[in-house]
């Protein structure tokens, strides 16, 4: 007899903890997909650390761009930061066309993205895309990007695959963005001519004495010289199924000055991770948490303000 009960009591619980335990966990749940750009990595672990202080079980993976799309579609990803447009264009917009990638909303309007080169070089007479092919031999037949894959080097490689602007002869030198910025210091402190993948904000645009080509063109980085607005991702339903996550993400919004300051905050001290320098940021500026968390709620309906201000007080 006493078995027969011990065996029906751990039935109940099991069945309970099935009903109950496994939806419960996976409302929490929310999957960022993310690139290693310092801006948009900023951006994740920020949104990361606020919404793990209201509740929620928040994870990001790092993928080359045209990956996060795919995992966005198949519903292994929820939230993508970090889609510039119109640069991603030929990426996003079949996911965009088709419905199952949302764009949903623009978290950082007034971006660039496009190739530059030191002020030296653009002073020096390269200053448009048009003239890069005339000064082959002093940038030694190169391009400088980021990782393989990058929608950014896509459009330098379909560059010189199309010989546009005269760059058949090219090499694009893909690297990573700290081993690409490494090269092109070293270079300008040489006072060499380089050209690069370059974008603001970004600490870059503090740390090289840079300037932006003109000449970009629709098929390039956009018709206004690689101007960019920068747009949260999310896959199809997900707005519907996390509500009050939709929301929050419909106030996260950027400026260029924040992510500048956040990007120089980490380069002046490299021990100090991205989410760190983010907190550091909205305790000198809670105006822009506060904005960000208007109308929204821990996981259980509590208001979110006063939980996550008690949790940046501690971190």
């Amino acid at each position: 007899m006493q078995t027969q009960k011990g065996g029906l009591f751990t039935f109940i619980l099991l069945a309970v903890a099935l009903h109950f335990a496994t939806p419960v966990f996976a409302a929490k749940e929310v999957k960022f997909v993310s690139v290693p750009w310092t801006g948009v990595t900023v951006k994740t672990e920020l949104a990361k650390n606020i919404l793990g202080s209201l509740g929620y079980e928040a994870t990001s993976q790092n993928l080359p761009v045209p990956i996060v799309y795919k995992a966005l579609e198949m519903g292994d990803a929820d939230v993508f930061l970090g889609n510039w447009m119109p640069s991603m264009e030929s990426i996003a917009s079949g996911f965009f066309s088709k419905g199952t990638v949302i764009k949903y909303v623009a978290n950082m309007p007034g971006a660039k993205y496009t190739l530059a080169a030191p002020a030296y070089v653009v002073d020096g007479g390269l200053k448009d895309f048009s003239d890069i092919a005339k000064y082959a031999d002093k940038l030694d037949h190169k391009i400088y990007g980021i990782e393989p894959g990058n929608d950014g080097n896509l459009i330098i490689q379909q560059m010189i695959d199309e010989n546009k602007f005269g760059l058949g002869n090219f090499k694009l030198i893909a690297t990573s963005e700290p081993i690409m910025l490494s090269e092109v210091k070293m270079l300008s402190k040489e006072k060499k001519w380089a050209v690069f993948l370059g974008w603001s904000p970004h600490y870059m645009n503090e740390l090289i004495d840079m300037k932006y080509l003109t000449g970009s063109t629709v098929e390039t980085f956009g018709a206004n010289d690689g101007t960019a607005t920068v747009y949260t991702n999310i896959h199809k339903g997900f707005d519907k199924e996390m509500p009050n996550v939709a929301h929050f993400l419909k106030n996260y919004i950027f400026s260029i000055s924040m992510i500048n300051e956040i990007s120089l905050m980490l380069q002046n001290n490299k021990q100090m991770k991205h989410a760190e320098a983010g907190m550091e940021y909205l305790k000198k500026h809670p105006e822009v948490y506060r904005g960000w968390l208007e109308g929204v709620t821990t996981v259980d309906g509590k208001p979110a303000l006063p939980v996550f201000e008690a949790y940046l007080k501690n971190t």
